[in-house]
């Protein structure tokens, strides 16, 4: 079976030039079949503060009203994507920028009211896989905002780590997939205070002893579950690293 590899980058990255360049020059280097998710959170605080809008945040997720999503739409499926498609056919990658509106790509469900009403954030149903399979064996790189639609004409803001790996889960039909998550440290770390303590391997097994023991805490526990919902679903391997080091494949393999 073919490879692929999708990397998830959060907004922080793409959001400040410096970083956004090397992430395009590192991306544009891994070769063979990619597909690039990115998020945008702090330019939409950003815009929305511009706008007179005031962002509400629960949990670390933000709670989308009507007027937040025009703005989440406006910067995640314009902005943000669009500047790094432009970035990346700099550098000779055919990048094409998709939200989960565009050719029906992700079709979500309108989250239900529980604790908390998140207003118009999207729990994604359905996966157009074919469709993004064919796109990538005709050389395009897609680039996916994370952005949803229900199928109903409204678009839902949705959890760029979500898309990812609802995207991974779907192309492991097609694909022997690599799932890389990127955040702000090399990878899983034996001790939060040593940078340099990555642990370079996790299987299931050394995964709960690490909980047991309170290495793995906090955050990083819901992001290794999600790693195995993917692996459960087919997807090969998921890498978690430092955006600046996807072309060199360090970090922390989850399996």
């Amino acid at each position: 079976m073919e490879k692929l590899i999708l990397i998830k980058v959060g907004g922080k990255i793409v959001e400040e030039e410096e970083t956004l360049r090397q992430l395009l020059n590192d991306f544009a280097a891994i070769e063979g079949y990619k597909v690039l998710v990115h998020g945008g959170g702090r330019s939409a605080t950003k815009l929305a503060a511009q706008l007179g809008i005031e962002s509400k945040m629960v949990n670390g997720r933000r709670i989308t009203d009507a007027e937040t999503l025009k703005v989440v739409t406006m910067v995640y499926g314009g902005l943000v994507n669009k500047n790094i498609v432009a970035g990346l056919q700099a550098l000779g990658v055919n990048a094409l920028g998709l939200t989960g509106a565009d050719m029906n790509l992700m079709r979500s469900d309108k989250r239900p009211v529980a604790e908390v009403d998140y207003g118009f954030v999207g729990d994604v149903k359905e996966v157009n896989a074919d469709l993004l399979a064919s796109l990538i064996h005709q050389g395009i790189v897609p680039v996916l905002a994370p952005l949803t639609h229900d199928k109903q004409g409204h678009m839902l803001n949705t959890n760029a780590d979500t898309i990812a790996g609802e995207a991974a889960k779907a192309l492991a039909k097609h694909f022997e997939v690599t799932l890389v998550f990127c955040f702000e440290k090399k990878g899983v770390l034996r001790d939060e205070k040593d940078d340099e303590s990555v642990i370079p391997e996790i299987d299931r097994i050394a995964f709960r002893e690490y909980v047991e023991q309170g290495i793995i805490q906090g955050g990083m526990i819901p992001k290794l579950e999600n790693a195995y919902q993917a692996i459960d679903a087919g997807v090969k391997q998921v890498i978690i690293t430092q955006a600046s080091e996807i072309h060199q494949g360090k970090g922390t393999r989850v399996f």
